[in-house]
C-alpha cells in the first residue's frame, strides 16, 4: 500500500528533480534512494541475524543431530 507524502525542498532542488528525473518519476526516485537506509530485505542479512540467536542455533542443530540419528537407525 502507498501513502501520499509532501515533502518541501529547495526550489533548484525541485528544478534538478523534475529536468533529471521527469514527470511523474520522482516519487520513485526518492523511494529507491531512501528505502536501502529504512527497510533491509535481504536474506543475508536475516540469515546473519538468525546465526547470531544462540539458543535457535542450539535447538536447529539438537533437532538436525536427531534426525541423522533416526536416519541411521
Amino acid at each position: 500500500m502507498q501513502k501520499k507524502l509532501t515533502i518541501t525542498i529547495d526550489e533548484e532542488i525541485y528544478n534538478k528533480l523534475y529536468s533529471v528525473v521527469g514527470t511523474g518519476k520522482i516519487s520513485k526516485f526518492i523511494e529507491e534512494l531512501v528505502k536501502p537506509h529504512l527497510v533491509s530485505n535481504s536474506l543475508a542479512d536475516a540469515y546473519n541475524l538468525m546465526s547470531r540467536d544462540k539458543e535457535r542455533e542450539f535447538k536447529a542443530s539438537e533437532w538436525i543431530e536427531g534426525l541423522l540419528y533416526d536416519q541411521y537407525n
